[in-house]
C-alpha cells in the first residue's frame, strides 16, 4: 500500500499524506514481524503503528476535513481514547465479533465523519464511507477466521491483511484528494 500511494503524494502540502504512508509502511513491517515471530514485543510492533495511524488520521481529518484549528483537532484526536474505551466493550457484546471488537469503533467513527461531511463535502464523505465499508469487510474476515479454520485450509485472516492494506491506502488517497481540491 505505501509503495502505491507514495508516488501520488508529490508536491507541496502532502506532508501529512507522506507521514501516513510512512506509518502504513511500518504497519506492514510490524504485522510481518508479529506473524512470523509472535511475542509481546512484536505484538506491540503490530498494534502500536495501527494506533498511530488512527490518531494521525483523526488529527488530519479533524483539521483538514472539518476545518478545526490544530489545538482543537488535537483534542478531537485525544478524545478517541475514551471513545474507544467506552465503545469496545459495547462492540464486544456483538456475537461472533471476538477480538475484532477492538477495531470496531474505527469504522463507526469514520462513518460519523462521513455523515458530518455529507452536505459540505460529498466527495470526501463518499470516500470515507467507502473506507469504512472496506474496513467492515476486513473485520468480517478477521472475525470469521477462527470459526472457519476447520472448514478452509488457509482460514480468512489473510483477507484481513489484504483488505486493511487496501483500506489504509484508500484512506490516504481520500485525504490526498481532499488536500488537492483545497489547494486549487
Amino acid at each position: 500500500g505505501a509503495g502505491v500511494i507514495v508516488p501520488r503524494l508529490r508536491g507541496p502540502g502532502m506532508g501529512t499524506g507522506r507521514l501516513l504512508a510512512a506509518i502504513l509502511f511500518v504497519i506492514g513491517i510490524g504485522s510481518w514481524l508479529f506473524h512470523t515471530h509472535a511475542n509481546r514485543l512484536t505484538g506491540l510492533m503490530d498494534v502500536l503503528p495501527i494506533l498511530a495511524f488512527i490518531l494521525v488520521y483523526i488529527f488530519a481529518a479533524s483539521r483538514d476535513f472539518l476545518g478545526m484549528r490544530p489545538w482543537l483537532a488535537g483534542v478531537a484526536t485525544l478524545a478517541f481514547l475514551p471513545y474507544a474505551a467506552v465503545t469496545v466493550p459495547v462492540f464486544a457484546l456483538i456475537p461472533g465479533i471476538g477480538s475484532s471488537a477492538g477495531y470496531a469503533p474505527v469504522p463507526a467513527l469514520i462513518l460519523a465523519y462521513a455523515a458530518i461531511l455529507w452536505r459540505r463535502d460529498p466527495d470526501t464523505a463518499r470516500g470515507l464511507a467507502i473506507g469504512a465499508a472496506i474496513l467492515v469487510a476486513s473485520l468480517t474476515f478477521r472475525s470469521l477466521d477462527i470459526p472457519l479454520c476447520d472448514v478452509t485450509p488457509f482460514g480468512t485472516h489473510f483477507m484481513w491483511h489484504i483488505l486493511n492494506a487496501v483500506m489504509l491506502t484508500w484512506m490516504i488517497e481520500v485525504w490526498r484528494r481532499h488536500a488537492s481540491r483545497r489547494r486549487r
